[in-house]
Protein backbone atom coordinates (compact mmCIF):
# COMPACT_ATOMS: atom_id res chain seq x y z
CA UNK A 1 0.00 0.00 0.00
CA UNK A 2 1.40 3.42 -0.94
CA UNK A 3 1.73 6.29 1.54
CA UNK A 4 -1.21 8.10 -0.07
CA UNK A 5 -3.33 4.96 0.13
CA UNK A 6 -2.47 4.64 3.82
CA UNK A 7 -3.55 8.22 4.43
CA UNK A 8 -6.81 7.64 2.58
CA UNK A 9 -7.47 4.50 4.63
CA UNK A 10 -6.47 5.66 8.11
CA UNK A 11 -6.76 9.47 8.24
CA UNK A 12 -10.20 11.11 8.65
CA UNK A 13 -11.38 12.82 5.47
CA UNK A 14 -11.29 16.32 6.96
CA UNK A 15 -7.62 15.87 7.90
CA UNK A 16 -6.33 14.22 4.75
CA UNK A 17 -5.30 17.50 3.06
CA UNK A 18 -3.09 18.42 6.03
CA UNK A 19 -1.69 14.89 6.11
CA UNK A 20 -0.78 15.03 2.42
CA UNK A 21 1.02 18.35 2.93
CA UNK A 22 3.06 16.82 5.76
CA UNK A 23 3.88 13.89 3.51
CA UNK A 24 5.20 16.27 0.82
CA UNK A 25 7.52 17.78 3.42
CA UNK A 26 8.99 14.36 4.12
CA UNK A 27 7.14 13.72 7.35
CA UNK A 28 6.93 9.94 7.92
CA UNK A 29 3.59 8.44 7.02
CA UNK A 30 3.85 6.14 10.07
CA UNK A 31 3.67 9.17 12.35
CA UNK A 32 0.80 10.62 10.32
CA UNK A 33 -1.39 7.53 10.68
CA UNK A 34 0.00 6.78 14.14
CA UNK A 35 0.82 3.10 13.86
CA UNK A 36 2.71 0.42 11.98
CA UNK A 37 2.30 -3.33 11.57
CA UNK A 38 5.33 -5.11 13.02
CA UNK A 39 5.60 -8.89 12.98
CA UNK A 40 1.80 -9.14 13.04
CA UNK A 41 1.60 -6.76 15.99
CA UNK A 42 -0.04 -3.35 15.82
CA UNK A 43 2.48 -0.84 17.17
CA UNK A 44 1.45 2.76 17.86
CA UNK A 45 4.16 5.31 17.13
CA UNK A 46 4.84 9.02 17.54
CA UNK A 47 7.91 11.25 17.46
CA UNK A 48 9.09 9.87 20.81
CA UNK A 49 9.92 6.47 19.33
CA UNK A 50 11.87 5.14 16.38
CA UNK A 51 9.68 3.85 13.56
CA UNK A 52 9.90 0.01 13.49
CA UNK A 53 11.41 -1.25 10.25
CA UNK A 54 11.39 -4.44 8.18
CA UNK A 55 15.01 -5.14 9.08
CA UNK A 56 14.09 -5.33 12.76
CA UNK A 57 11.24 -7.74 12.03
CA UNK A 58 13.89 -10.02 10.54
CA UNK A 59 15.97 -9.67 13.73
CA UNK A 60 12.96 -10.88 15.73
CA UNK A 61 12.35 -13.76 13.35
CA UNK A 62 15.96 -14.94 13.45
CA UNK A 63 16.13 -14.59 17.22
CA UNK A 64 13.05 -16.76 17.73
CA UNK A 65 14.53 -19.45 15.49
CA UNK A 66 17.87 -19.39 17.32
CA UNK A 67 16.22 -19.57 20.74
CA UNK A 68 14.47 -22.71 19.52
CA UNK A 69 17.65 -24.12 17.98
CA UNK A 70 19.57 -23.58 21.22
CA UNK A 71 16.78 -25.33 23.19
CA UNK A 72 16.33 -22.37 25.52
CA UNK A 73 13.01 -23.08 27.17
CA UNK A 74 11.01 -20.23 28.75
CA UNK A 75 13.92 -17.80 28.24
CA UNK A 76 14.59 -14.82 30.44
CA UNK A 77 15.12 -11.96 27.98
CA UNK A 78 16.54 -8.47 28.39
CA UNK A 79 15.96 -5.90 25.67
CA UNK A 80 18.19 -2.82 25.79
CA UNK A 81 16.65 0.30 24.25
CA UNK A 82 13.10 -0.89 23.70
CA UNK A 83 11.67 2.32 22.18
CA UNK A 84 8.12 1.52 21.01
CA UNK A 85 8.42 -1.93 22.58
CA UNK A 86 8.01 -3.63 19.20
CA UNK A 87 10.80 -6.20 19.63
CA UNK A 88 9.78 -7.31 23.12
CA UNK A 89 6.10 -7.38 22.22
CA UNK A 90 6.71 -9.51 19.12
CA UNK A 91 8.88 -11.93 21.11
CA UNK A 92 6.36 -12.18 23.93
CA UNK A 93 3.51 -12.89 21.52
CA UNK A 94 5.41 -15.66 19.75
CA UNK A 95 7.34 -17.55 22.44
CA UNK A 96 6.86 -18.49 26.08
CA UNK A 97 9.27 -16.11 27.82
CA UNK A 98 9.82 -13.49 30.50
CA UNK A 99 11.02 -10.09 29.26
CA UNK A 100 12.55 -7.05 30.88
CA UNK A 101 12.78 -4.09 28.51
CA UNK A 102 14.73 -0.95 29.39
CA UNK A 103 14.95 2.50 27.85
CA UNK A 104 16.37 5.88 28.85
CA UNK A 105 13.27 7.74 27.62
CA UNK A 106 10.15 7.92 29.80
CA UNK A 107 8.10 9.09 26.81
CA UNK A 108 9.25 6.07 24.81
CA UNK A 109 8.40 3.74 27.68
CA UNK A 110 4.93 5.28 27.97
CA UNK A 111 4.35 4.38 24.33
CA UNK A 112 5.85 0.89 24.83
CA UNK A 113 3.51 0.25 27.77
CA UNK A 114 0.57 1.43 25.67
CA UNK A 115 1.61 -0.99 22.91
CA UNK A 116 2.02 -3.89 25.31
CA UNK A 117 -1.51 -3.29 26.59
CA UNK A 118 -2.80 -2.99 23.02
CA UNK A 119 -1.23 -6.35 22.16
CA UNK A 120 -2.28 -7.95 25.46
CA UNK A 121 1.19 -8.97 26.67
CA UNK A 122 2.94 -8.55 30.01
CA UNK A 123 6.45 -7.08 29.89
CA UNK A 124 8.52 -5.57 32.69
CA UNK A 125 9.39 -2.09 31.38
CA UNK A 126 12.06 -0.16 33.30
CA UNK A 127 13.34 3.40 32.96
CA UNK A 128 17.09 2.73 32.84
CA UNK A 129 20.20 4.23 31.28
CA UNK A 130 22.39 1.37 30.06
CA UNK A 131 25.43 3.40 31.10
CA UNK A 132 24.27 3.13 34.71
CA UNK A 133 22.41 -0.17 34.53
CA UNK A 134 23.37 -2.73 37.14
CA UNK A 135 21.65 -6.00 37.95
CA UNK A 136 22.27 -9.33 39.60
CA UNK A 137 19.76 -11.01 37.31
CA UNK A 138 20.86 -13.62 34.81
CA UNK A 139 19.49 -13.71 31.27
CA UNK A 140 19.26 -16.35 28.59
CA UNK A 141 18.82 -13.78 25.82
CA UNK A 142 19.94 -10.19 25.40
CA UNK A 143 18.58 -8.39 22.38
CA UNK A 144 19.05 -4.84 21.14
CA UNK A 145 18.66 -2.61 18.13
CA UNK A 146 20.73 0.19 19.63
CA UNK A 147 21.65 3.53 18.07
CA UNK A 148 24.43 2.64 15.63
CA UNK A 149 24.64 5.34 12.96
CA UNK A 150 27.91 7.32 13.12
CA UNK A 151 27.36 11.06 13.52
CA UNK A 152 29.07 11.87 10.23
CA UNK A 153 27.02 9.43 8.12
CA UNK A 154 24.81 10.48 5.23
CA UNK A 155 21.27 9.45 6.08
CA UNK A 156 17.73 9.68 4.73
CA UNK A 157 16.35 13.18 5.31
CA UNK A 158 13.18 11.71 6.83
CA UNK A 159 14.90 10.45 9.97
CA UNK A 160 15.26 14.03 11.22
CA UNK A 161 11.72 13.62 12.59
CA UNK A 162 12.65 10.55 14.65
CA UNK A 163 14.33 10.69 18.10
CA UNK A 164 17.98 11.34 17.31
CA UNK A 165 19.25 9.57 20.44
CA UNK A 166 17.72 6.37 19.04
CA UNK A 167 19.70 6.69 15.80
CA UNK A 168 23.18 8.10 16.33
CA UNK A 169 26.05 6.79 18.44
CA UNK A 170 29.62 7.86 19.06
CA UNK A 171 32.77 5.82 18.48
CA UNK A 172 31.87 5.33 14.81
CA UNK A 173 28.50 3.93 15.86
CA UNK A 174 29.97 1.24 18.12
CA UNK A 175 29.47 2.88 21.51
CA UNK A 176 26.40 0.99 22.71
CA UNK A 177 27.63 -2.43 21.62
CA UNK A 178 30.70 -1.87 23.80
CA UNK A 179 28.62 -0.71 26.76
CA UNK A 180 26.09 -3.54 26.52
CA UNK A 181 28.74 -6.24 26.28
CA UNK A 182 30.91 -4.75 29.01
CA UNK A 183 27.99 -4.26 31.38
CA UNK A 184 26.18 -7.53 30.81
CA UNK A 185 28.59 -10.31 29.84
CA UNK A 186 28.58 -11.52 33.46
CA UNK A 187 24.76 -11.58 33.51
CA UNK A 188 24.35 -14.38 30.99
CA UNK A 189 23.27 -17.90 31.79
CA UNK A 190 25.40 -20.81 30.63
CA UNK A 191 23.30 -21.37 27.52
CA UNK A 192 22.86 -17.88 26.06
CA UNK A 193 22.12 -15.83 22.97
CA UNK A 194 22.90 -12.18 22.24
CA UNK A 195 21.12 -10.69 19.22
CA UNK A 196 22.06 -7.30 17.77
CA UNK A 197 20.96 -5.30 14.78
CA UNK A 198 24.06 -3.59 13.38
CA UNK A 199 25.29 -1.17 10.74
CA UNK A 200 26.34 -2.72 7.44
CA UNK A 201 30.07 -2.13 8.05
CA UNK A 202 30.24 -2.85 11.77
CA UNK A 203 30.22 -6.64 11.96
CA UNK A 204 33.94 -7.29 12.21
CA UNK A 205 34.47 -4.62 14.89
CA UNK A 206 31.56 -5.84 17.00
CA UNK A 207 32.90 -9.37 16.69
CA UNK A 208 36.22 -8.19 18.17
CA UNK A 209 34.40 -6.52 21.06
CA UNK A 210 32.37 -9.65 21.73
CA UNK A 211 35.47 -11.84 21.73
CA UNK A 212 37.06 -9.55 24.32
CA UNK A 213 34.29 -10.22 26.83
CA UNK A 214 33.10 -13.63 25.66
CA UNK A 215 36.21 -15.30 24.21
CA UNK A 216 34.64 -18.76 24.00
CA UNK A 217 31.45 -17.65 22.28
CA UNK A 218 30.30 -18.49 18.78
CA UNK A 219 29.60 -15.50 16.57
CA UNK A 220 27.58 -15.30 13.38
CA UNK A 221 27.05 -12.24 11.17
CA UNK A 222 23.95 -12.37 8.98
CA UNK A 223 22.49 -10.31 6.16
CA UNK A 224 19.19 -8.48 5.74
CA UNK A 225 16.77 -8.66 2.81
CA UNK A 226 18.99 -6.31 0.79
CA UNK A 227 22.09 -8.47 1.32
CA UNK A 228 23.74 -6.05 3.75
CA UNK A 229 25.35 -7.29 6.96
CA UNK A 230 22.66 -6.35 9.48
CA UNK A 231 22.69 -8.77 12.40
CA UNK A 232 25.20 -10.35 14.72
CA UNK A 233 24.39 -13.31 16.95
CA UNK A 234 26.66 -14.27 19.83
CA UNK A 235 25.98 -17.57 21.55
CA UNK A 236 27.25 -20.26 23.87
CA UNK A 237 26.83 -22.92 21.18
CA UNK A 238 27.38 -23.08 17.47
CA UNK A 239 24.39 -21.74 15.56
Amino acid sequence: MTDLELIKKYVPTDKQKEAKEKLKEGYPVQYIIGNVDFYDCLINVNENVLIPRFETEYLVDKTIKYIQKLDINHPSILEVGTGSGCISIALKKNIDCEITAIDISKKALDKAKENAKLNKVNIDFELQDINEFSTNNKYDVIISNPPYVPYDSEVDEKIKYEPQNAIYASDNGLYFYKVILEKLFNNLNENFLIAFEIGANQGSEIKKIAKKYLPNSYIKIEKDYNNYDRYIFISSKML
